[in-house]
């Protein structure tokens, strides 16, 4: 009998694989990145999102801390169609932040982000 994993588990371990993916690549540039996973965004939003939820943050270094990429597990979920999707969104939304942190397009990070490839 195969071990059960939770809904957060199973999310984790999509992080975790997009991650990897642009490790490859990108390693240099993630070396003292981390990577999150909340359930939810924080109410307050920041003052450059005026359009829905977010599905993921990234946030700068600050003395004393590294940069972070938050992704909101619950907003993703409820957005994906099944198993496969969700992974593709996890994947795009990782991709996005990346992007974001290296000022770069995110088909620059990731040309087969958000294409199921």
């Amino acid at each position: 009998m195969p071990a059960y994993r939770t809904r957060a588990q199973i999310f984790e371990d999509h992080v975790l694989d997009a991650v990897e993916r642009l490790e490859m690549r990108w390693s240099a540039q993630l070396h003292r990145t981390r990577f999150a996973v909340e359930d939810v965004p924080p109410s307050n939003p920041a003052p450059w999102e005026d359009g829905g939820v977010p599905l993921g943050r990234f946030f700068p270094a600050e003395p004393g801390l590294d940069p972070t990429i938050v992704v909101y597990r619950r907003p993703i979920e409820s957005r994906a169609i099944d198993a496969a999707d969700l992974a593709d969104l996890v994947r795009t939304v990782v991709v996005e932040q990346v992007a974001h942190m290296l000022g770069r397009e995110p088909h620059e990070v990731d040309p087969h982000a958000g294409d199921g490839a």
